[in-house]
Parts: C-alpha cells; structure tokens; sequence
C-alpha cells in the first residue's frame, strides 16, 4: 500500500489522512510533516513535491548500478574456466558427488546431483571448502525431496553418463570445460553451463585488512584461501582493490558494507526447441517473457515500488524463482531456490524474427533449431536447481507442488466479493458501507480496514475514537454473515508504551543492524522496528498475538492483511531494508526475498492456532516468494485506475498461477486516480473472473462504493457480482484441485492446448479450470473482442446466450458495457448457485443449478464438491462430498467419488439446463430404486433442455434418463 504522500513514492511521515478542504495531499502532507518531524520532513518534502503519480526510478537500481549484477554480465560467454574433477567422482544410491575447479584461480567446488521421485534433478554447486557456511533457503521445500538411484551407464577422460531412468533419459556430465546436459534419446532437453557461465564467487579474505573469519574451525579453508592467491591475482588482474563493489557498495546516500566480500553466483541454462518461457513473477509484463538482450534482466528482488510502470523487468513485490517453458511436444520448468537479489537474462536465437522471417527459415530449409537460453544471477547463497521434466503442463505444476507445497484451500466465504478502501473512517462509515450493499441488493462477503482503524498506526491495537467497540462492529457483520479484514504490518512502532513493541524488545527478537543494535528504519508509524521473522521463536511468538485474549478486540470473523512485508523501509535503499541487517548469523542480503514469506507464515498460523486448528486462515500477502501459496492468497499492489493495469492484471495473475500461486487479484478500479465509469464497470466484470475479488482505493480518491455511478452503472456492477456469487460452487472446486494437485485455477489455454501453437503467446483472455474461458473487455470504447476459442473439434457455449461456436477458431463478438464474453466448453459440466443472497454464508444451503455442455459427442462429465466451507474437517475428518457427473447416451448420472467420507447437505438439485440436446418424449429420475417424472421444457432454437425441480439430495446417487 504505497501512498501518495511519498518521497518519491514513499512516505516521510507516520500519517497522512489530513482531509482539510483547501489542501492538496502534497501540501497536506508537507505541513504534517515539517510539524512532527523538524527538520528531517523538510528533505522530505522537497522530494515530495517533485514525485508525481509514476515510478521514480531512479529510487531503484538497474543492473549496472547492482555492482554483482554488472559484474556478472560483463563475463564472456565460451570461455569457462570451470573443468569436472572425473576422479573425484562418487555415486551412492541418492545422489552423485563430483569435484570442479576453477582453473584461474584453482578453487574447488562440490558438485551434488541427485534424481528425484517424479522426473526431476536437482543440481546443487556450492564451494567444497568455504571459509564460513554459505546460506542455503529454508522451510520453503515441503520435505526432503525423495530420491531415487542414479545408474552409471559410461564413464572415460572426457565425461560420464548417468541413467536417469524413465523413457531413455539420461544425463551426461562432460569435463573440460564442465557442462552437464539432460538426455531423452537422441534429444538434449537442456543443458547446464553450456554457454560456460558458470560464475561462482568464493567466500575470500580481505586483501587490506586479511581479516580473520568468525570461527577458529575454519583454519584448514582460511590456509587454503591464502594459497589460492596466486590464482586469484592472475583471475583478477590484481584489480580487486580497485574495482568497485566487491567490498562495500554506495546506491545513493546509501552504503552497504560487505564483510563477506563478493559472493554472487551464476548459471546458464540452455532449451534447445524452446521459442516460449514464462514465470519468473512479479513483473508487470505480458504472460510470455521477453529477451532481455541488450535491455535490464528480469530482476527478483521484492521491493515496495510506487505506481509501477508496465511492459518492463522491474522488480516489485514478490518474487518466485520459476521459470517454465513450453513447446508443442513438452514442459519443463526450472526453480532457483535462492533468495537473495536475483537477475534473470533470457536470449533466443528467433527473437526479433518475423513471422515471414520464420516461413522464410522453413521454406529455404534452414537448420536451425529455435533455442532459449537462460541466465541465473545471484548476490549469495548458493546454486540449489530443480530441473522439472514434465513433459506435460499437469506433470510440471504436480512437480513443483510436490517441492514446495499447493494452493492452500480457502475458507469459501474468501473466494467472494471484498470491498476495501484506506480507508473506512470509523465504526459508522463502515456500518453505512455494510448497509449501502443490503440497500442496492449487491452481494459481499468481507470489508476491509486499513491502517488508520489503528491506535497511531500501532498494529494490534484499534483506534480509541473511531473504532471503540471493535467487538461491536464485528458482532454487526457477523449478524450478517459477514466478516472484516484488517491490517497488520511487519513494522513496530518504536514506542516504550506500545506492548507489542516492549515484547519484541524483551525478547531480543528485533532484526539488528550491521553493528549488532535492533534495526530501525521509517514506515507508516514513524520510527520502526522490524521483527526478525527468520527466528522461529519470532514467529511462534507472533502466531500467539492472534489469540482472541491477546488481540483485544478481534472475533472469530476478524482476518488479516500482510502488507508492506517486503519488507518497506521508507528510508532504507531502494525502500527497503540495509543488506547489511543481521538475522542471527545470516545478512539480511542471503533472506531478502524470504522475509514476505515469513510474515505471511507466521499470520496464517496464528489464525489457525487461535481456533485450536479448527478454521482456515485467510491472509492477504503482498510480497510472496516460493511456497507462499501454502500461506494464502496475494495481490498485484498499488496498480493505477488506467486501462493498461487492468489489462496487465490478466498475464500478472497467469504468472503467478503457473508457479503455484493461484490465489492472486488486482485491486478493482485501481488503487491510484479516479477511474472513468466505464473503466469502474469493465474491471468488475474483470475482477469477478479472477481469484481474489477485491475493490481497493487510495486515501485521495473519491469514494468508489457500487452505488455512486447512478442506478444504470449499479446495476452493471451487481449483475458482474452476481455472476461471482452464483459460480462460487465451480471456484471452490477449482481450488479444491489447486489444492490437492497443484494445478492452477486461472490457466493460460495453452496449459489445456498445450499442441496449439496459437494459444503460446494469448494473454489477454484465460481458462477458469478446463471449462470455462473469459476474454474480459479491456479496450476503452470497445464495441467487440475477437476471442479465440480452441480446441479442434470442439465446441463451446456462450454461458450468456447458450449460442454453440466451433473451437479452433478466432471468434468476434459485439459487445455492449453488459457484455462479459464466457464460454463453457462443450463436455463439461458446472455446478453454479442462482439464489444470490448477501453473503456467501447466506446461500450454504440453497439448492444448485447443473449446467451440462454436451460435446460433438454428445458426452460431458463435471464434478460436485461440498464441505462446510471453512473447518479443516475435509481434511482431518474426510467430512465432504465429491461427487462425479456423467452424461452419456441420454443419461446423466451422480456417482460417490469418496465412498468413505462423511458429510451430509440440506442442498438440492433444483434446475439441470443440457446445452446442445435433443427433446426428449419425456425424463425419467431414479433415486434408490424409484422412478419420477420430471417436468422438463425444451428451446429448440437454442437446443436447450431445461429441467425443473428434480429435487434430488446433492449428495446422493441419482440417474436421469432421457427418452
């Protein structure tokens, strides 16, 4: 949540919600500001005054200003001086051991590989005899990934060659110069180091200082060093005292020391066949990923960037080190665990080719083969690879889900609407909200309460005037059934009457700076500290502040929001923390990119553990890294009310569902300006087909409540709402299989086509599950869309008009400011609930309606998931239903799917509509042996029978028969 008043995009101050008519927010905050904060607000202000509503970049290092980066990139490629120690070679049942050497400076490293259970490698390189240990990222990996036994197959002077098992695969390890190469037949799927950049800085002694490491242990690597020095003076030239950033970086007025000296690392990874990668989130950049030759590498760096700009390789909040790639004969996917700043270069040898460039290849024969190469930067830690072989898009996300976890699986009241602004200005603004939405008959589940419901921006507490009876106002909406979301930050008030921040004290459990004293920086409460949330007693101990006896004033519906946990230091460079900050033994550089994770992790289990490990969390995030996903759902950030950010909403969420995070939304209307009314209309109908529903709005914007746009554009709203509400059986579902398989809820088409070529590159329309696709009208002005529907030999049902289209087609349709273009494709079949009450609660047990999409074959399957929504009990219990739906040969029929579970619902089957039937003479419902007519109409124009009031159990076994 980075707010207007900013330097350069970032607050000076601990508050800015002065509202005074007469005062613009620049000079509101400018005349706060220099009155509580001397003269320190008055650098500030003189930047306030030049930031406008656009990213300050130069707030933000490129990668020549990165000194690891620069450093990184200059090497040549072709020339690696790293060589395979083939006698140093050890095979165990798990893993093989192997030995390389720098040849210029003689340093060893230790080679680890090891074949995981479900086609996957992973390449560990670390140094065999470090000075000091190098970080390795915890309690992201679920577990230890199980292994399974590598075979020698061939071994001579010039390499080895490992069996890899399944279908041919094999790896082979060549020596001089090192590469290692993944084998199916006479196909390489991809190859490591091949380019030779392999960079791997080794832990040193400082030259001027020759200062002594921490531990006495090390001796043995510190002689070693000292022998290596020959060879590092004829690497570097003797240059080191010279060149800049190796032992202390400024950016600013910024210093980062660096008593670790240069500790970056680099591989190249090579995709022979490959044309199209993707992943790599956050970046504000379309779905495919782009070559970065000659521009800035894609960055991961989770940093809290004001307004960002769209169409580039910036780093921004979160970041999830997984690439995939795809072609029409395999998957694969590629994950760095390393969470230090990270640069991602990309180059392939068809970039920049035309499409006659491509034909003129092919016509005159040219045997070239499309390639992607790929290049891993990193400040520290060390190279820790999952090489996932897929091959298909399925076998990819069950890959990775198997490493780091799935989707955790929602309470369903969270996959609703949430309305959300910074901020509801007391307890009587947010009961004329809650009122306003009954008033206009529009649906929602959750409102939101920003930093200012606090006590001086003190996190836990409320604020004593506006939100006095905390307890009250929750008891209201939950009258309702509907429940609150409020704000909790990583940041401390450095307070000595502030409970939460004396316990941090008590404790010692403040990150410290370099010098060993607790970490402080600026952020929304004025002076702050940061909890160091790497401590596991940290983290337990932030769990227990949840407990309803400890958060004075929460209640069973009270959830939270993670925000600023990049973590946002408005003072700190580039906004965030000194890279130089401890966390125990480890500098803040090697856990950058961890720190979101933890505080997400910590939130979530102290939801849990305040219901004794009865309820699901909910928890909103906004920096992420891997294995977020476990933790709950993220969002886009500060977006901007402007068409192209609800454009760039579609390929960011598709990003982030293709490396496990499927839980992901972008604020409704934008969080910067005053969107247009159409604008407003087009990005809930967006919105009500992405994950995470959420309106959100900054503190300067008008109020953006449904009913402000007049009654025609209220009623657009409630009706894209209503279409959220009356799907939400079909999204629990999806995330049901988020959960339980990896896959993701929004999809790319190509991860269901994954042979159709036309689909690699489509970004500005998705698939919800298999079954339904949504191509949102994101064009200001729009008076149609072409979308393309695929799937040769199928067919696909406008969800509106019930109108059949052909598949493998580019469809035009007309569009007015009502139109959402949705279309069920033929085969399936969807459950939805049309009995759209005020709140998701409200409808648990309201009968469902069954849409049945017949294909060319007139075949359709489709599932029904029920639990209670919101318990653990699905999984401790096995208390749900799961139910398969079949239509074939005139019957469709519900089968059991978990004979052993144990749930029961009051809900019905009240309308079944078949898409693309026939009329019968007549339908027939068997439940338990006895048989009943049912009432039925047919549109022949349309071929839509529908059903009406079968009245059969949701749960039960059923069989309609049409004669």
């Amino acid at each position: 949540m980075a707010r207007f008043c900013t330097t350069s995009g970032r607050s000076c101050i601990p508050s800015c919600n002065n509202r005074e008519a007469g005062l613009n927010a620049a000079s509101k905050m400018a005349v706060i500001s220099i009155e509580r904060m001397g003269l320190l607000s008055v650098v500030c202000v003189s930047l306030l005054f030049s930031s406008a509503f656009a990213v300050d970049r130069g707030n933000f290092k490129t990668c020549d200003q990165s000194a690891f980066c620069k450093r990184q990139r200059a090497l040549q490629q072709g020339h690696s001086p790293y060589r395979a120690l083939l006698d140093t070679l050890e095979l165990s049942d798990s893993r093989m051991t192997l030995q390389l050497i720098n040849d210029n400076n003689k340093v060893h490293l230790l080679l680890e590989l090891y074949r995981l259970q479900g086609n996957m490698t992973r390449v560990k390189i670390n140094e065999l005899k470090p000075l000091k240990p190098r970080f390795e990222v915890p309690d992201v990996l679920i577990a230890d990934p199980p292994t399974e036994p590598l075979s020698l197959l061939s071994k001579d002077e010039n390499g080895v060659v490992l069996s890899l098992g399944a279908e041919s695969q094999r790896l082979i390890v060549s020596a001089r110069p090192f590469r290692l190469d993944i084998m199916e037949g006479p196909e390489v799927l991809l190859s490591l180091n091949s380019r030779g950049l392999l960079a791997f800085e080794h832990l040193r002694l400082r030259k001027d200082t020759q200062a002594q490491p921490d531990a006495a242990e090390v001796k043995d690597n510190v002689d070693e060093a000292q022998q290596q020095e020959e060879g590092e003076k004829e690497e570097e030239g003797e240059s080191e005292k010279e060149e800049s950033g190796l032992w202390e970086e400024t950016f600013k007025s910024h210093t980062d020391t660096k008593p670790n000296g240069p500790t970056s690392i680099s591989l190249d990874f090579s995709l022979p066949g490959v044309e199209h990668v993707y992943g790599i989130p956050e970046h504000a950049d379309s779905l495919k990923l782009k070559t970065t030759d000659g521009g800035e590498p894609y960055r991961l760096y989770n940093l809290d960037v004001f307004q960002y700009e769209l169409y580039n390789p910036m780093a921004l909040y979160g970041s999830v080190p997984v690439m995939v790639a795809h072609n029409a004969q395999r998957t694969m996917g590629i994950f760095w665990l390393n969470a230090a700043e990270t640069w991602v270069d990309i180059s392939s040898n068809t970039a920049g080719k035309t499409v006659f460039g491509k034909m003129l290849d092919f016509v005159q024969g040219s045997s070239e083969t499309p390639q992607t190469d790929v290049r891993w930067i990193s400040e520290s830690g060390i190279i820790d690879v999952f090489i996932m072989l897929g091959p298909k898009p399925a076998d990819v996300f069950s890959q990775y889900a198997s490493l780091t976890g799935t989707q955790s699986f929602p309470p369903l009241a969270s996959l609703a609407y949430h309305q959300c602004r910074w901020n509801y200005n007391d307890q009587e603004d947010v009961r004329s909200v809650d009122q306003g939405f009954d008033q206009h008959d529009i649906p929602y589940d959750f409102i939101w309460l920003d930093i200012e419901h606090t006590d001086g921006k003190r996190y836990f507490t409320w604020d004593p005037h506006k939100f006095s009876e905390p307890k009250e106002m929750l008891q209201g909406i939950s009258d309702k059934k509907r429940k609150m979301v409020a704000i909790v930050d990583p940041h401390i008030k450095v307070d000595s009457a502030y409970k939460i921040h004396n316990e941090i004290t008590s404790k010692d459990f403040y990150t410290k700076n370099k010098e060993g004293v607790n970490y402080e920086g600026w952020c929304w409460p004025g002076n702050s500290g940061y909890p160091d949330f790497t401590n596991p007693e940290m983290q337990a101990w932030w769990a227990s502040m949840f407990a309803y006896d400890q958060y004075e004033g929460s209640m069973e519906n009270l959830f939270t929001w993670n925000d600023m946990n990049e973590p946002s230091v408005f003072n700190g460079p580039e906004v965030t923390m000194h890279k130089d900050a401890l966390h125990g033994t480890w500098e803040h550089r090697d856990i950058h990119n961890l720190y979101g994770l933890y505080v997400h992790m910590a939130t979530a289990e102290g939801q849990i553990q305040r219901s004794g490990g009865v309820e699901r969390p909910f928890v909103l995030t906004r920096a992420f890294f891997a294995g977020s996903q476990r933790y709950g759902a993220v969002w886009t950030g500060d977006n901007a009310a402007e068409w192209d950010h609800l454009k760039i909403s579609i390929p960011m969420c598709l990003s982030l569902g293709l490396v496990g995070i499927s839980f992901c939304g972008a604020d409704v209307g934008g969080f910067f300006k005053h969107p247009s009314t159409e604008l407003l209309v087009r990005w809930y109908q967006t919105g009500a087909y992405q994950p995470f529903f959420r309106a959100h709005a900054h503190l300067d914007t008008p109020r953006r409540e449904p009913w402000l746009f007049g009654s025609e554009n209220t009623a657009l709203i409630r009706e894209a709402i209503r279409q959220r509400y009356a799907l939400l059986p079909y999204w629990y579902q999806l995330f049901y299989h988020a959960h339980t398989t990896g896959m993701p809820v929004m999809r790319p088409l190509w991860v269901e086509y994954p042979m159709d070529t036309a689909t690699f590159t489509i970004d500005d329309q998705f698939l919800l599950g298999r079954d339904l696709l949504v191509h949102p009208v994101t064009e200001e002005g729009a008076r149609g869309v072409t979308a393309y529907l695929p799937g040769a030999g199928e067919v696909w049902y406008d969800v509106h008009t019930f109108q059949k289209h052909s598949g493998a087609q580019n469809l035009y349709i007309p569009v007015t400011l009502s139109s959402i273009p949705v279309f069920q494709r033929g085969g399936s079949i969807i459950p939805t609930k049309e009995r759209v009450r005020r709140s998701s609660v409200c409808m648990e047990n309201d009968p469902y309606t069954l849409y049945v999409a017949l294909g060319p074959q007139k075949l359709a399957e489709g599932e029904l998931y029920i639990d209670d929504g919101h318990t653990f009990n699905y999984d401790k219990k096995k208390e749900f239903i799961h139910r398969s739906l079949t239509y074939a040969k005139k019957v469709l029929t519900s089968r059991n799917l978990c004979p052993d579970c144990n749930f029961s619902t009051p809900s019905w089957i009240e309308k079944i509509l078949i898409l693309g039937a026939s009329k019968p003479s007549k339908v027939l419902l068997k439940v338990n042996g006895k048989e009943t007519s049912v009432e039925f109409e047919f549109d022949t124009s349309m071929s839509v029978l529908t059903l009406r009031k079968p009245g059969m159990n949701a749960g039960a076994d059923w069989t309609i028969l049409l004669q």
